[in-house]
């Protein structure tokens, strides 16, 4: 590719003040599988994920942005991965179109949700497209994830909608089903990722990129250390990818590790729990 993040980067000012969806795990369990993480014969401890919840939502505040929650609805353990409920673009929603139906209930009671808080347009996609689960926004571009969840036939409408270019990423490793389990976005000009999750010609696309990549190790990246939440200073982040944490102190960054380990028995971590939301 002729261009870089860097040279895209926007203005965004690292470290300022951001605004996350987050749902409390009320009703979370295991109790299907849809990805290779759930084993619904592994009991969960629903109030230690609430606890866990509960720290990813106190990193937030600490570092100086607000939570605004989602009430979850009985039946729909997954509705605390609130990432998965769509894409904002100021006062306009995108809402995901899930492709197992065991969370198509969430899309409703999101887009309730929505319309509620007063965001003026308000649309389901026409495609199957998992949010923020697979469109990770980096400076002016947005990075698109396809492969096992998100229909790569939905980049276009995506683009269309945040008026950004989406680059298509080809994911190939199922444990990394969503892109936000393989890449984290840390600044408007730096990423990090493990590159077995993605086809070859992925892995060309995002050394052209991303030249000066945070590159993750297999053990950090299985221990769900790529699905942080940044920033552009602070990463919040499952405090089971310590190897991955020293790379980014390295890095300039300021991890926050969060136990998230009864989440991650249903495939999701600190940036799965996170939608973000205009401020």
């Amino acid at each position: 590719m002729a261009v870089t993040a860097r040279a895209l980067s926007d203005a965004r000012a690292r470290g300022g003040p951001r605004r996350y969806l987050m749902c409390p795990p009320v009703h979370f369990g295991v109790e299907y599988r849809i990805n290779p993480w759930m084993d619904p014969t592994r009991p969960v401890d629903r109030a230690r994920a609430m606890r866990q919840w509960r720290r990813i939502e106190q990193a937030y505040l600490a570092a100086g942005h607000s939570v605004v929650t989602v009430g979850p609805v009985g039946g729909l353990p997954d509705m605390v991965f609130a990432a998965n409920a769509g894409l904002v673009s100021g006062d306009r929603v995108l809402l995901s179109r899930f492709r197992h139906p065991e969370r198509a209930g969430e899309q409703a009671v999101y887009e309730a949700w929505f319309r509620e808080l007063g965001f003026g347009e308000v649309v389901p996609a026409s495609v199957v497209n998992e949010g923020e689960g697979d469109y990770l926004r980096v400076g002016p571009i947005v990075l698109g994830g396809s492969g096992f969840r998100t229909d790569r036939r939905s980049h276009d409408e995506v683009a269309e909608f945040l008026g950004r270019p989406v680059v298509a990423l080809d994911l190939v490793d199922e444990r990394f089903y969503h892109l936000d389990t393989a890449l984290a976005v840390l600044a408007d000009d730096v990423v990090a990722y493990w590159p077995g999750a993605f086809s070859r010609r992925s892995r060309g696309v995002l050394g052209d990129l991303f030249p000066d990549a945070v590159v993750a190790a297999e053990e950090d990246a299985v221990a769900f250390g790529l699905n942080a939440c940044s920033d552009g200073a602070t990463v919040v982040m499952p405090a089971s990818a310590a190897g991955l944490a020293a790379r980014y102190r390295d890095r300039g960054f300021r991890p926050v590790p969060v136990d998230t380990s009864e989440l991650q028995k249903a495939g999701g971590s600190v940036k799965c729990c996170s939608l973000e939301l205009p401020c």
